[in-house]
């Protein structure tokens, strides 16, 4: 089967918007594969911490990225042979991976590595540009969001139950800055393709977002 035969949900959206959970959910259920490609920008900017690489030398940090030796097995994600599932997930790991996305030599390099993770029987992959780059040719596309107050206060309390200290203050103003870089950023911009269905879930349940992802899914397999 050719890859381009081998269905694709792509959802792309905002920082803490709970695209990946709900991503995750869906891919689950379906029994599809999952692609978290926020990781593996994260996973490029915890290299570049742990080996100290001038965020300005552009060109190893484009050979970090296409050498990454990442395994992501069940819930665990591994970097080389150490587990770094928490590690990514930081605020300043976090900052660092945007800043970095932002770089078009960056996001070439995993250009590959996403597209290899679409595989039979089907794919959920999250990010920024899953349906406008990666697989534009998605079976269905959604801009997943919700207000940036919202998703503050969500990533507030991923973070205290992780037992790692915030401030809903500072989340807030690093999410709304995240957005602006993400936006206006030249390459692969944040925005919603005009052939994604745009999902807002600031007064959704979990469960009610996932079941509009998979209401939808099905509606575009009956209309085949």
């Amino acid at each position: 089967m050719h890859t381009h035969d081998i269905p694709v949900i792509a959802i792309d959206g905002p920082s803490a918007s709970g695209k990946g959970t709900i991503a995750q959910l869906v891919a689950n259920t379906l029994g599809f594969y999952y692609l978290d490609s926020g990781a593996l920008y994260r996973l490029v900017a915890l290299k570049t911490m742990q080996t100290n690489t001038n965020i300005n030398d552009i060109n190893t940090l484009a050979n970090i990225a296409k050498d990454l030796d990442v395994i992501f097995k069940h819930d665990k994600i591994f970097l080389g042979d150490n587990e770094v599932t928490d590690a990514i997930r930081t605020e300043e790991c976090g900052i660092l991976a945007s800043n970095l996305a932002s770089y078009p030599q960056v996001r070439e390099a995993l250009t590959a590595r996403q597209r290899a993770f679409c595989q039979t029987p089907g794919l959920v992959a999250d990010g920024r540009d899953m349906g406008s780059v990666i697989f534009p040719n998605a079976a269905l596309k959604i801009f997943l969001t919700a207000s940036a107050e919202i998703r503050a206060q969500r990533r507030y309390k991923q973070l205290i139950g992780k037992g790692i200290n915030a401030n809903i203050a500072d989340l807030l103003q690093d999410i709304q800055k995240r957005d602006a870089r993400d936006s206006n950023r030249s390459t692969a911009p944040l925005q919603q393709g005009t052939d994604a269905k745009l999902l807002d879930t600031t007064a959704l349940s979990i469960t009610q977002a996932k079941d509009t992802v998979l209401a939808w899914y099905a509606e575009t397999c009956t209309n085949k």
